[in-house]
């Protein structure tokens, strides 16, 4: 059996506030998108953030396509995209200049990397503003830039923490459609995302993190049928113990008409 992609064996991590990945052990298979989902809090941007080698664990083995975390972190950064969540960009420069200097970073061939610009850019129909500076984007045009970046260098595995922010409806149908295509190349996806039934439709499999501890994984499909759910947000909500909303909701409305 190949390697996974990604290895986590008992990752703890702590914040100042205190611990907040308590042990956590999964496995990323080669070739599928993966789901990372869980309440606001639950450890998901901090994992994908150790696993992209930005932040070290306190403890426990995490090798990430091929290289031992946080030791082969430089080396690991060549071979894999990320897009995360919040994210600052150079604002002064170009959607052009931008995947240039990370084209350039990546060390790709000067008359590739052009040619890929190019198919990125029109691709994400940025090629009118790619001479205009990413601080007069949009936030949906902003992160077509960073998806595009986390791109260019053909990357073996990409990383992605709510990656469909502020696209319109086309752009994320390209984005679903970019994941699908990705994995049919044997390449692997980690997403991460609040909306659900994306990730119900474009993941192989979901792992859900509850307040630092993995307490599913598998397919959609396996994960409904363990738990007689009929959407994955059912599932989510019953094994995350989250409370009916119906009760809140009329509360406040009710609060309303006094």
């Amino acid at each position: 059996m190949d390697d996974p992609a990604i290895r986590v064996d008992g990752l703890r991590f702590s914040y100042v506030t205190g611990e907040i990945l308590h042990g956590i052990s999964f496995d990323v298979r080669r070739g599928e998108v993966t789901g990372l989902v869980g309440p606001n809090g639950a450890g998901k941007s901090t994992t994908l953030r150790i696993l992209a080698g930005i932040l070290q664990p306190a403890s426990g083995r995490v090798v990430v396509d091929g290289c031992a975390l946080p030791g082969q972190a430089l080396e690991l950064k060549k071979h894999i995209g990320y897009v995360p969540e919040a994210a600052e960009l150079y604002e002064t420069l170009t959607a052009q200049e931008f995947l240039e200097l990370c084209g350039r970073l990546h060390e790709i061939e000067e008359a590739s990397l052009q040619a890929r610009i190019a198919a990125l850019l029109g691709g994400f129909d940025l090629e009118d503003e790619r001479n205009q500076p990413l601080g007069t984007y949009s936030k949906g045009m902003r992160q077509k830039a960073l998806i595009a970046a986390a791109l260019v260098h053909d990357p073996s595995l990409v990383i992605l923490d709510e990656p469909l922010t502020g696209l319109d409806a086309n752009a994320a149908a390209l984005v679903k459609g970019l994941l699908a295509s990705l994995a049919a190349q044997g390449k692997t996806v980690l997403y991460s995302s609040h909306v659900l039934d994306v990730v119900e439709r474009v993941c192989a499999r979901v792992l859900i993190l509850d307040r630092g501890a993995i307490v599913a994984d598998g397919s959609p499909d396996a994960l409904m049928a363990a738990s007689s759910g009929r959407t994955l947000e059912a599932v989510f909500r019953d094994l995350t113990h989250a409370e009916r909303v119906e009760p809140r909701v009329a509360q406040m409305l009710d609060s309303l008409r006094r």
